[in-house]
């Protein structure tokens, strides 16, 4: 699991620089179905192979690591062609929108998953999932924008600028480093969850969809908090969201690392997605507000980076920490990250990373 999730994201880390310049160079839903396309034929020659029985670990490697080149492209895309399709105004509901959807998805996958591949088999669902790409492209050309990006004068900006940018500005970097630490503490929830339905609950494999619907039940909730503009007189007061999310993410991965049943696990986990969701959300909405468009693309892929391209590390080290130490002792380390970003948050930099000034956009526009 460990190996397979390294090459699936492994391209967001390596190809960030480039993936983020044909963001914001190229016409983004253009790029976006492009990916999607080339998506669709990586996951169907896998389901292809496993039905005929060459499924091996190589080729499963091998094709993940394609469809994480895809990812790698779609994602800073993706994130970045959002406030073009709103006004201004709603931008902040849009950016919490995508997050949640972004992220239920994920955990809607493995429970629909675990469903079809117990009814139809494994190349069954890896099909399914490869219609699921081609959905998202016919999505995509449907969409208009309600207001084109701006093209903006003179060059653009190169990603060692849009790196300068971040350097200059403490928030941004909390809000990075925050949503790294939520990538990297989410692993045991994907890594770790088979073990733990085999080895320590006595359930078949199939059954970590079911753990991962558990965690996925949590960041429902969370989904219907309604989004909160950043600006106006009560930020100081939302100031401690972020952190207190974080904390509760960490309680709750802690509360599944020691659950002695299956029934516990039912409790803890859905406390690690609410908290999981609020953070991650609450993060990226104030990192988007905070960056003019036509560099969006570029900080979207560093945006990639810390989300996304901490996972092959995460991966392999959870996997690796998994067979040495065991599941329980892995998830238990594993919830460190986001409880030392929520305790360091909470104790002095809340404000910066969640509420910060009156409009962080205005602050940076200011600075230049």
């Amino acid at each position: 699991m460990g190996a397979v999730n390294f090459a699936q994201f492994a391209g967001v880390l390596l190809l960030a620089p480039w993936a983020g310049s044909a963001a914001d160079r190229f016409d983004r839903r253009r790029l976006i179905v492009t990916t999607q396309v080339v998506a669709t034929a990586a996951s169907a020659a896998l389901a292809l192979a496993v039905a005929a029985g060459r499924g091996s670990l190589a080729v499963v490697l091998g094709l993940a690591l394609l469809l994480g080149l895809t990812t790698a492209f779609a994602t800073p895309a993706l994130q970045a062609v959002v406030p073009a399709l709103v006004p201004r105004e709603d931008l902040g509901a849009a950016i919490a929108m995508n997050s949640v959807t972004f992220n239920l998805a994920r955990a809607v996958g493995p429970v629909a998953g675990a469903a079809v591949v117990a009814r139809f088999g494994i190349p069954w669902a890896i099909g399914l999932n490869a219609l699921s790409f081609l959905a998202l492209a016919g999505a995509v050309l449907v969409v208009r924008a309600a207001t084109p990006p701006a093209a903006g004068k003179g060059p653009r900006p190169t990603l060692r600028d849009s790196l300068r940018r971040v350097r200059g500005d403490p928030k941004l970097v909390a809000l990075l480093l925050t949503i790294a630490a939520v990538s990297i503490s989410l692993d045991p929830v994907n890594t770790l969850t088979p073990a733990f339905a085999t080895k320590l609950f006595g359930r078949p494999d199939t059954f970590a969809g079911v753990l991962i619907g558990a965690f996925g039940a949590g960041a429902v909730v969370a989904s219907l908090l309604p989004p909160r503009d950043s600006r106006g007189p009560e930020s100081q007061q939302r100031s401690r969201t972020v952190p207190l999310a974080l904390l509760c993410f960490a309680v709750g991965l802690v509360g599944f690392a020691v659950a002695p049943r299956v029934g516990f696990a039912y409790v803890a986990l859905p406390v690690a997605g609410f908290g999981y969701l609020l953070a991650q959300t609450r993060a990226t909405t104030e990192l988007q507000l905070g960056v003019d468009d036509e560099e969006r693309g570029r900080i979207m892929a560093l945006w990639s980076v810390a989300f996304l391209g901490t996972r092959p590390l995460a991966s392999l080290a959870d996997g690796g920490l998994g067979n040495l130490v065991g599941p329980r002792m892995a998830a238990l380390i594993f919830a460190g990250p986001a409880l030392v970003a929520g305790g360091g948050l909470l104790g002095g930099g809340g404000r910066s990373a969640s509420s910060g000034e009156a409009d962080p956009s205005r602050r940076i526009r200011r600075r230049r």
